[in-house]
């Protein structure tokens, strides 16, 4: 969602708020703002609708050297993406940026009289209500934002700041991440700790419930409730060059070339080839416990959702004594959802801060149910929530569109499967080709993109100017085929859906006609012919396929093919993904639509 970055120190606070904005217009924006402050106390705001640049454009007039401001980049939710609407907002001496959502704004509006509201924001509303406890300076600033927050409903990551204290800025999160980066003589604040690479790595994660004041050489965190609280300061692991995009175009294909090396993290010291086991560390279950598991709940939104269904696929594949049941977090959280005795839930995120997905592990925790992240940011809400964890380590997604990380969240999910698996005295004979593909995996990803890119490139270029696509799989295949889907609607605004071969004939097939592109995955197995079958009702209605399959002497009329080698037959889906990532590329590319950050979409969700 929208992104926050602050500075106080000895170094001027623009160059500062305008680099971390751009380090965070992957996460979706549609407008953006900074206000910095003198040392005498004048203020200089400046906000702009559309692109930073346009941001720049005004600072290009109005450079100042003051060392402390705070910024954001706005994702609309109340009101238009305008000028007006962009933050910081002001209330008197008060200026305040806002991630997350004030359920109650119209409520607290109606009693804020005195001020004139210029904007449709909840986020001005609550800079008005900050303002009205802190009466110019009658009542400290920290005091006046906990006092405003009691009196708030909803969700937020904040930062305040007042021209009658430029030395120190105030922040506080309740759903909606912040870290502190603790440098020397400089304080900075984002709610990404992508913005404070290269500047510090040293970070401290507010967690929800907490605020605190930060100077240039001091941070003072408290509860709501004036409790103090022990800062931790933890390092920043990512680097410069892992959110830079090193000469790829975007940083979608960079990400989806980045798939060999970032599998191989989360794999590396996680099997064990002698043996042919898999020791997982982080979800902290004992052997017995693991032994008990009957039922299995994988939580997600979106392409975390399409990871957990495939996961789901393969361990009910090796551990038939257990249910997988694989869930939308924004439907689960409001269902009355029983869930049985001996379950483990999985809780499923690339960025750890989904709010649907929080609400569910926080709902699955009050029944006493024990809950494993399945997360790859580090020190993010969930990975600090849940009881034990795996992170996949595949380091930062900078693109909106998520591709390493669903292969690398479904290999993770997979590997604890096997860890169950293991434990119930499944046979080594039952788990061992699962094993053997896991650690061929890595180098049959790259075998597959070198192969595949350049023809997919070509392939995709006749499918591009038309606006409706069906994919369509079986069994391991079918959630790829969903995934696949979403990766093409997503960026390049194509209606994609995605069906069970199986379910064609009870409605889909009706669509198939020349407006449409069908995308078939074709994998060798025991549901090959069945496919075959299928897909002969799509050609006999003229449709307009791709077929990609692992079968050598594929010899159906389809208009495409793209044959990737045999050598992975149970994770063959996942490398057919691949394709489908490229497909969804390039097909964007011929549009000539933003690849990185398609229009109305955010990285990370962090509202209902």
């Amino acid at each position: 969602m929208c992104g926050i970055v602050g500075y106080v120190g000895k170094n001027a606070a623009q160059d500062f708020l305008i680099s971390g904005l751009k380090r965070l217009e992957y996460r979706g924006y549609d407008s953006a703002g900074i206000v910095t402050l003198s040392e005498n106390g004048d203020a200089t705001l400046l906000r702009a609708k559309g692109k930073i640049a346009n941001l720049e454009d005004k600072l290009s007039n109005n450079k100042r050297n003051d060392k402390i401001g705070i910024g954001h980049t706005r994702w609309a939710t109340h009101g238009e993406p305008s000028e007006a609407n962009a933050h910081p907002h002001q209330a008197g001496k008060i200026f305040l940026v806002h991630n997350g959502i004030i359920e109650n704004y119209k409520e607290l509006k109606e009693h804020l009289t005195e001020h004139e509201f210029k904007s449709q924001t909840d986020t001005e509303v609550l800079a008005a209500l900050v303002n009205s406890f802190y009466k110019d300076g009658k009542y400290p600033l920290v005091n006046a934002v906990v006092q405003a927050l009691k009196l708030t409903k909803g969700t937020y990551g904040i930062a305040v700041v007042t021209t009658d204290n430029p030395n120190e800025i105030v922040v506080a999160r309740s759903g909606s991440p912040l870290v502190i980066g603790v440098g020397h003589g400089e304080t900075m604040l984002a709610s990404d700790a992508a913005a404070l690479v290269g500047h510090t790595k040293q970070a401290i994660y507010l967690n929800d419930g907490e605020v605190a004041v930060i100077t240039r050489d001091n941070v003072v965190i408290k509860t709501l409730n004036a409790e103090p609280v022990s800062a931790k300061v933890e390092e920043i692991e990512t680097n410069l060059a892992a959110i830079q995009k090193g000469g790829y175009e975007h940083f979608l294909l960079k990400e989806i070339m980045e798939q060999p090396e970032s599998l191989a993290e989360t794999l590396r010291g996680r099997i064990n080839e002698k043996e042919g086991t898999v020791r997982l560390g982080g979800p902290g279950l004992s052997q017995e416990q693991l032994r008990k598991v009957k039922h299995l709940v994988i939580v997600g939104c979106g392409t975390a959702y399409h990871a957990g269904l495939m996961a789901g696929y393969y361990i009910e594949q090796f551990t038939p004594e257990i249910t997988v049941e694989s869930v939308i977090a924004s439907e689960y959280r409001y269902k009355n959802a029983y869930i049985p005795k001996d379950s483990v839930a999985l809780i499923v995120s690339q960025s750890g801060e989904t709010a649907d997905t929080l609400a569910c592990l926080r709902e699955i925790k009050k029944q006493g149910i024990p809950t494993i992240g399945i997360v790859n940011a580090i020190g993010s809400t969930i990975a600090r929530e849940v009881d034990g964890g795996t992170y996949v380590h595949v380091g930062p997604e900078i693109s909106v569109a998520s591709t390493k990380a669903f292969t690398s969240q479904v290999v993770a999910m997979v590997m604890f499967g096997l860890t169950i698996a293991q434990a119930k005295g499944a046979r080594s004979g039952i788990l061992k080709p699962y094993i053997d593909e896991l650690i061929k995996l890595p180098a049959a990803i790259r075998e597959t993109l070198d192969e595949a890119s350049e023809a997919v490139r070509k392939i995709a270029q006749k499918y591009a100017s038309l606006e409706h696509a069906i994919y369509l799989g079986r069994d391991t295949a079918y959630p790829a085929a969903m995934e696949g889907a979403l990766k093409l609607k997503e960026i390049s605004y194509v209606d994609a859906n995605a069906y069970a071969f199986g379910e064609l004939k009870h409605g889909p097939l009706a669509l198939v006609d020349e407006r449409f592109f069908e995308v078939a995955l074709l994998p060798k197995g025991e549901l090959f012919d069945k496919a075959i079958s299928n897909l002969q009702e799509v050609l006999a209605r003229g449709g307009q396929v791709i077929a990609i399959t692992n079968v050598r002497d594929f010899e159906m009329p389809v208009r495409d093919v793209i044959v990737i080698k045999d050598t992975i037959k149970h994770f063959a889906p996942l490398l057919m993904n691949l394709v489908m990532q490229l497909i969804a590329y390039y097909v964007t590319v011929a549009k000539g639509y933003d690849v990185d950050q398609p229009r109305n979409l955010a990285k990370s969700v962090t509202v209902e």
